[in-house]
């Protein structure tokens, strides 16, 4: 008997972890509360062991409620591909969405997409479309990718600007929002105790998995400047480290930074979000490359201003909120802007900045203005 879906969500979903996975969710709870049938689809095989830096692909958490979710997807392997067809015809969906934030996928979705029958539409909701980390095959495999696609969706003006260079095919430029399973922000003087952080230092927190591109070298470096070298502030980084983690450590001991910059590089669930961002002063997203990011609306939830770099797509949403600070990809740079961010002023201005905008980056604002595009677009293309 075939479902009738309204919505076929396919990506990263539980049991996999990470803010992929946890996004897919906002936006399926987001449209199931306005009506619509959702069900995602996920792997049973997502990356190689060889090919996955980190520790576990598998969170820790409880299974989402209200959610099917069913796994069946082998990433890099042909042969489950056909299964995967026959169960999205089984659930005779409206629109197939196809989460894409890296190359790596372009072959199995490609496969999938292309084999669809016509009756349903094909979207892509793109975290990334030019990856960070660079492969001289990534314009090959997103151009096999893009061509299944009917309609593009995007997380970031950036990207949909990326994208509509080398499409000329229907693109809502959107944006990311915060995700409502966040725990509430504890006060700042209880959860420093229980942190053990000193009350009278200044926090900034770095947050989120550690890779070449975000720049924490730079971050790092940053505090061995004459500017704030002999100032009352930390460093805190967390996140689980997806390169080697002995070069960041060998960078703290040689600057003699070993009081001031604290290195935890392990994955953060969501109760430990809660306590490192109700405890920090700001947050530092010292980026090389990035078009838009996670760390931003965790930010906004837990009211703290944020140091960023000068990025078009990443920096966006806290220039036009006027949120932060932005700086230069230098060590002189990021220690000016941490300095200013700190001031009280400031840091007064850019809380209440964050508490005036915070309310349009929902998922019932997001999937609300996603679904109202889809349905104008489809319309459009019917009538031609």
């Amino acid at each position: 008997m075939k479902k009738n879906l309204d919505y076929l969500l396919i990506g990263p979903a539980y049991p996999f972890r990470g803010g992929i996975a946890e996004t897919q969710h906002q936006l399926a709870l987001a449209l199931q509360e306005k009506g619509r049938k959702v069900e995602l689809l996920t792997f049973r095989n997502l990356y190689p062991k060889i090919l996955f830096p980190g520790k576990t692909q598998y969170s820790q958490e409880m299974f989402p409620e209200k959610l099917k979710i069913t796994r069946l997807i082998n990433a890099y392997n042909p042969f489950y591909w056909r299964r995967v067809l026959k169960y999205i015809e089984s659930c005779s969906p409206k629109f197939v969405v196809f989460r894409y934030y890296t190359p790596f996928l372009a072959f199995s979705y490609g496969w999938i997409a292309k084999r669809l029958s016509e009756k349903i539409i094909r979207v892509a909701l793109v975290d990334n479309w030019i990856p960070h980390e660079k492969n001289i095959f990534d314009n090959d495999l997103n151009n096999f990718f893009g061509k299944q696609i009917d309609f593009f969706t995007t997380l970031s003006e950036f990207v949909a600007k990326q994208i509509n260079n080398q499409y000329k095919k229907p693109i809502w430029s959107g944006f990311h929002p915060i995700n409502k399973n966040l725990l509430p922000i504890i006060n700042q003087d209880e959860i420093r105790k229980e942190l053990n952080w000193e009350q009278s230092t200044d926090y900034v927190l770095f947050f989120g998995l550690i890779r070449k591109y975000k720049g924490l070298d730079l971050l790092i470096k940053s505090f061995s400047t004459k500017i704030l070298k002999n100032k009352n502030i930390k460093l805190y980084v967390a996140g689980e480290c997806y390169e080697n983690p002995k070069k960041y450590f060998k960078l703290v001991n040689k600057l003699k930074l070993r009081k001031r910059v604290i290195l935890d590089f392990n994955f953060m669930n969501n109760k430990q979000i809660q306590k490192l961002f109700s405890g920090a002063d700001i947050i530092a997203q010292t980026y090389i490359t990035g078009t838009q990011s996670g760390v931003t609306p965790i930010a906004y939830h837990y009211n703290k201003p944020i140091l960023i770099s000068n990025i078009n797509g990443l920096k966006n949403p806290i220039v036009n909120d006027k949120t932060g600070e932005v700086v230069e990809n230098d060590p002189q740079s990021i220690a000016k802007g941490i300095i200013r961010l700190l001031d009280k002023r400031k840091k007064i201005e850019y809380t209440s900045n964050i508490k005036k905008n915070i309310s349009k980056y929902s998922w019932t604002s997001y999937a609300s203005k996603w679904e109202k595009y889809l349905s104008k677009i489809n319309r459009q293309s019917n009538l031609t």
